[in-house]
């Protein structure tokens, strides 16, 4: 192999392996939100991440960065089990992206793009928040709600096992948590405690086996309603683990990582909704260290509104 496409190579492993980090940097305020049942939720949104990629520091690679636009189509239910408030989500992305670095001093880069994997949450929340139809809701008053929730991210991207670098995982994983929301007034906060589970990518470039640690992740959200549907939160989340493996030859990249962010809801017409997300990294140890822009455009519909 000539020594420039060598180069170019190590950086691309570098560049998928932080790739991955991805997941574990989501800030979702109000995921345990009470609302009534029979609500649709049809979502559209982009966001642009842009940063540096922390690699090995035994790695010569300097000003490693990337840019990434994602293009989500996303839908929401909400319903009733058992008396209990339930939610059902599947997501879509788009992701477009392009990275680029120095390796010994040498300018290399690489692009992407394609359909990322498909995501499925489902949520049920056990204490407070129980089901109910829009007149019990507008009666409503929250106090403490304890959820649980599984989010799903099904191996359904691009994907060439040809190339070192693409869009989807080419795995399962898996993110049980757990979520508190408690109300004062017109105060909300929320906790979550959750983790990644990752099934092996058996089909890794080179014919090997990619394997990844879990990965425990923690949210933190307080958030101020101004109006009905017009709200403001802020966003912090925690994450470490997900130590990664290439034929069974374990990589320096164990990640202990922080955020901190801002989101804004605010309401059009009746239905029509935005919401505005900003967040960046606290502190990064290993991994993106990104910079995110996200919008997203919200309709509503059934359950009488």
């Amino acid at each position: 192999m000539k020594e420039k496409s060598r180069r170019i190579l190590l950086l691309v492993i570098v560049l998928v392996l932080s790739a991955r980090f991805l997941h574990a940097q989501e800030l979702e305020p109000r995921a345990y939100l009470p609302s009534p049942t029979g609500v649709n939720i049809l979502m559209l949104g982009y966001s642009y991440s842009a940063g540096n990629v922390l690699a090995d520091p035994s790695v010569p690679i300097k000003d490693l960065g990337a840019k990434l636009n994602t293009m989500t189509l996303g839908y929401v239910r909400t319903l009733g089990i058992a008396g209990h408030l339930a939610q059902i989500s599947i997501v879509g992305p788009y992701i477009e992206g392009s990275m680029h670095g120095l390796l010994s001093g040498e300018p290399a880069s690489t692009a992407r793009s394609g359909l990322a994997d498909v995501q499925v949450r489902t949520s049920l929340n056990l204490i407070g928040a129980p089901a109910m139809g829009l007149k019990e809701f507008v009666q409503y008053k929250q106090g403490t709600v304890l959820g649980v929730s599984l989010k799903v991210i099904i191996p359904s991207g691009q994907y060439t096992p040809a190339k070192l670098i693409n869009i989807s995982s080419n795995r399962w994983s898996f993110k049980p948590e757990i979520g508190i929301s408690r109300r004062f007034g017109r105060w909300s906060t929320d906790f979550y405690g959750g983790g990644w589970f990752y099934t092996d990518n058996s089909d890794f470039y080179g014919n090997q086996v990619r394997s990844q640690n879990p990965m425990g992740t923690a949210q933190f959200h307080l958030s101020y309603d101004v109006r009905p549907r017009l709200w403001a939160a802020f966003d912090a989340t925690f994450y470490t683990g997900g130590r990664t493996s290439v034929g069974g030859v374990a990589n320096n990249d164990l990640q202990k990582n922080s955020r901190l962010g801002i989101t804004v809801s605010v309401p059009l017409v009746r239905r029509h909704s935005v919401k505005f997300a900003y967040n960046t990294g606290a502190f990064t140890s290993i991994g993106a260290d990104f910079q995110v822009v996200s919008f997203a455009y919200q309709y509503t519909w059934g359950a009488g509104l």
